[in-house]
């Protein structure tokens, strides 16, 4: 039976309801749980819903404030506290990560810009040192394998995703240049100024309002996966348990690649913040030099991801959208997470989406959820 949907589409936007809907009813490894679905165009909200199961054990209901594991939508995230920095002047894309960070300059790691951090081509996309899921926790501990390891290719040279490592690396040049944790930077310079209920770092308080997180129906075999060894770093060590964002632990911790947690109206006003026209009640978080740059493609042009398969399709910190992952727009960016999260901007369109859900999806790359809300807002933007 479909769950009642909660919330409300502006007039114009009732086929992103219909669509937000319809996910309940599907059948398969996709067929949702507990969602909630946002939008805002021209800085208004114009999708705001929610529905199903947020804890199948207690049966609670997912209401407009539920919290859930976003995984790599996170990224994203963290990719905007990185470029408040550079807004800020505290530093450059192009500067050395080892001016910042000195102990990050051993292993032949000196030339490693930020801009390498942030695009993926660092040489760090795993752990080469043994590491569990709860080794993940300790933060020094992280930072210090990675300013120890050696590359696996120059920086630079090439380009493959950092699935865990992004987090810490990025993290440590914010802690390092503010004196503060990733988490709380997050909190207080960009969650508290857009009113956004998002946290990399979760209070204990909120845990009763948090998602739990269902596995997928079946599991990706990372083993079979065509990609080079050094892009399988990335999965392999540690191996990801889909359930671990519903211990206190993992929620407690400071991933800023993988445990952030939002509800998708926060993070579909995050997305519009930057690309916000003074239109609506969205403030803009960057500056249009700061999002140019941090939407532009950061690698050599025809460069293929070598985990993703995807070409050209990194910016500094953000996905662009050359997959065509959100909508058909190339000018389109954001980022997803493991299991179907994501949060994006259409800028010609001045629509940003956001989504998150806790009935996990199996593939790493290609949630039909996602293209099917996408395409359904995309096109109500285009028609008001």
């Amino acid at each position: 039976m479909t769950p009642s949907i909660e919330g409300f589409v502006a007039p114009g936007f009732e086929a992103a309801r219909a669509a937000f809907a319809e996910n309940f009813s599907r059948e398969g490894a996709y067929k949702e749980v507990g969602a909630s679905f946002a939008a805002y165009h021209r800085d208004r909200c114009v999708v705001d819903l929610w529905g199903g199961i947020a804890d199948p054990k207690s049966s609670r209901l997912w209401t407009r404030d539920t919290l859930a594991n976003v995984w790599s939508s996170t990224k994203g995230i963290t990719a905007l506290a990185v470029a408040l920095c550079v807004e800020r002047g505290l530093i450059r894309y192009g500067d050395r990560v080892a001016g910042v960070w000195p102990e990050f300059a051993d292993a032949g790691k000196d030339a490693t810009t930020l801009a390498h951090v942030m695009s993926h081509q660092a040489g760090l996309p795993g752990f080469a040192e043994p590491t569990t899921v709860e080794d993940q926790f300790d933060w020094e501990g992280c930072c210090t394998k990675l300013a120890r390891q050696a590359p696996a290719w120059p920086a630079g040279t090439a380009t493959s995703y950092h699935a865990m490592t992004y987090g810490w690396l990025a993290g440590e040049v914010v802690r390092r240049l503010t004196g503060s944790s990733i988490g709380a930077f997050i909190g207080h310079h960009i969650a508290a100024p857009l009113d956004l209920s998002l946290y990399v770092g979760l209070p204990g308080r909120l845990d009763a309002h948090t998602a739990t997180m269902i596995a997928p129906a079946r599991a990706a075999d990372m083993s079979t996966l065509p990609i080079p060894a050094p892009a399988r770093m990335a999965v392999e060590n540690p191996a990801q348990d889909p359930l671990a964002p519903n211990a206190r632990a993992w929620r407690a911790a400071e991933i800023p690649a993988a445990n952030g947690q939002a509800n998708a109206n926060s993070l579909a006003r995050l997305y519009a913040s930057l690309i916000s026209k003074g239109k609506g009640d969205v403030r803009r978080l960057l500056s249009e030099s700061v999002v140019k740059e941090i939407t532009s493609p950061a690698a050599p042009a025809g460069r293929t991801d070598m985990f993703l398969g995807f070409t050209d399709s990194w910016g500094l910190g953000l996905a662009l959208n050359t997959p065509g992952i959100y909508g058909s727009n190339p000018n389109a960016f954001g980022h997803s997470g493991w299991g179907g999260s994501f949060g994006c901007a259409d800028p010609d369109a001045e629509i940003a989406i956001g989504y998150v859900c806790n009935q996990m999806g199996p593939e790493l790359v290609g949630d039909p959820r996602t293209q099917g809300l996408c395409d359904a807002a995309i096109a109500c933007a285009t028609r008001v």
